[in-house]
This record gives C-alpha cells, structure tokens and sequence, in this order.
C-alpha cells in the first residue's frame, strides 16, 4: 500500500510541531514517520558568521526543497533517508543525519512546505494551522531565546525584517492549498481527534 503523506504547515509559532506530535500520538508512533522541514535549510557554513545572519530564513529559497522531495519519494518507494541535523546557532549542517525508516504514514511539517507546487503535490492530506499573529511572535520569541541562543533585540529585528513580511507573501497565502484548517493548533480538540481517526481508518484499510 502506498504511504500516506500529511503536510502541516502554518506560520512560525502557530503550533505545527505540538499537532505533528498529537497525531503521532492519537495514531500511533510505531506507524508514522515525521519529517520536519527546518531540517533542509541550506548549509551556510562556506560564508563567514556575519554574512550567515543576514540570510532571509524565512523566504522558500532558503530551504532545500529537492533533497526533500527526493527523501519523500524514496519513503514512499519504501527506502530509508538520511536527514540532515541543522544546527540554528551555527546556520550550518552538521556532520550527523538521522535516519527515518519508511512507515504508513509520512508527517512533513514546516511553515513554507505549501508554497512549493511539486512538495505539495507529494502530500495526500494538507493541514494548516491557523493562529494569531500576536501568539505566534509570542511563542516564536520564547523558543527562540531558549533554543536557538538569540537575543531579545535579534528576534525582534528578524521578526519585522523578514519573518512578518514573509508570512504574508508566502505562508498566509497558502493557506487555500490546505484540506484542513485547524484553528487553535494541537489543543483543538476535536479536529485532533477527526484527523486522527482518519488516519487511524487509512492505516486500517477502512478509508
């Protein structure tokens, strides 16, 4: 049976990574693979460190869509991938990979995974996730100060450099790409449950 691909998508903050993590928890560890896309950033560690904060993180071509999509189709051809291991503090790929065993269903997860025609095209059930912009910067702060080693003021400044204005290019607009709209992120209740006992179905055969 060919595997099912779930894109979640949403803008920075919106709560992505704690619906990835309820699905894999309401369906099931052992039948999911979860692939996040902040893990293809492009290696910058050919330019010096200043040169590497000035980088628009937040536009599509940032990101290195066709190792992507190369590593989707080889886990939908039932082959292993390497992922690579992005270090935020560095804007460099390290030297390990993680390896991700091909399941029944693929979960991508990332803001921009949306915005590419031929990503998209791979997935066979999109999400977005759907929250205010002052909750999002909110929590986008927080995670970044604690785990990234960024300063209040660099947040701030890459917020309304490029982080606010690329959200309104690229991610809001691909919102009409979604199948699924999920106001309130991982804590809506009910439309966790409706997503997952749609999964459930798939890998049962039922759907």
């Amino acid at each position: 049976m060919q595997p099912v691909v779930v894109g979640v998508a949403g803008g920075t903050g919106s709560g992505k990574t704690t619906v990835a993590a309820e699905i894999l928890r309401r369906a099931g560890t052992d039948h999911i693979a979860l692939i996040q896309h902040d893990a293809y950033y492009k290696d910058l560690s050919n330019l010096p460190m200043a040169q590497r904060t000035l980088q628009n993180f937040d536009h599509p071509d940032a990101l290195d869509n066709d190792l992507l999509i190369a590593h989707l189709q080889e886990l939908k051809a039932g082959r292993p991938v390497d992922v690579p291991v992005y270090d935020f503090t560095t804007h460099s790929r390290t030297s390990k990979t993680l390896r991700v065993a091909p399941h029944r269903v693929i979960v991508v997860e990332g803001i921009l995974i949306f915005a590419d025609e031929a990503l998209r095209s791979l997935m066979d059930v999109r999400i977005y996730v759907d929250t205010d912009a002052d909750i999002r910067f909110i929590r986008r702060l927080e995670r970044d100060i604690a785990e990234r080693g960024r300063t209040m003021d660099s947040v701030i400044h890459q917020y309304l450099a490029t982080v606010r204005p690329m959200h309104q290019e690229f991610v809001e607009p691909s919102k009409r790409y979604a199948n699924v709209i999920i106001p309130e992120g991982g804590f809506n209740e009910v439309a966790m449950e409706m997503i997952a006992a749609r999964i459930r179905a798939l890998l049962s055969g039922e759907a």
